[in-house]
């Protein structure tokens, strides 16, 4: 291994270091985002957040329901039509590993005054 790498994989160490106990949105491939604490991830790129909260489309029969409700969360087009700003529906599921397989998109939440995930 070159010192170029070695420091390479040092910085990158230390930049998901830096990231544990920061608040992460996690996009996977079946369009559901999980906004948690991150708490460590391994050689297979899974994942560990606590007090997470899942966000998924709503389902093809609750649409209109979801586009008037005041639920909060991340926007998503999902499958509903192109003019509906949808929100996602959200729900609390605390400690969660997800398999990095299927993680499309890892986000830094931006900090708020209030609790993660809304």
């Amino acid at each position: 291994m070159t010192q170029q790498v070695a420091m390479e994989r040092d910085e990158a160490r230390e930049y998901l270091e830096s990231l544990v106990d920061k608040v992460l949105r996690v996009h996977t491939s079946d369009s559901r985002v999980f906004v948690g604490l991150f708490k460590c991830t391994d050689n297979d790129r899974n994942m560990i957040l606590s007090t997470t909260h899942e966000y998924r489309c709503p389902t093809e029969r609750a649409p209109a329901e979801q586009a008037s409700s005041e639920m909060e969360g991340p926007k998503a087009a999902c499958n509903a039509p192109l003019d509906l700003n949808t929100d996602m529906s959200r729900r609390f599921i605390g400690l969660v590993v997800i398999p990095g397989q299927h993680i499309t998109k890892i986000e830094l939440d931006k900090p708020t005054t209030g609790a993660h995930g809304g």
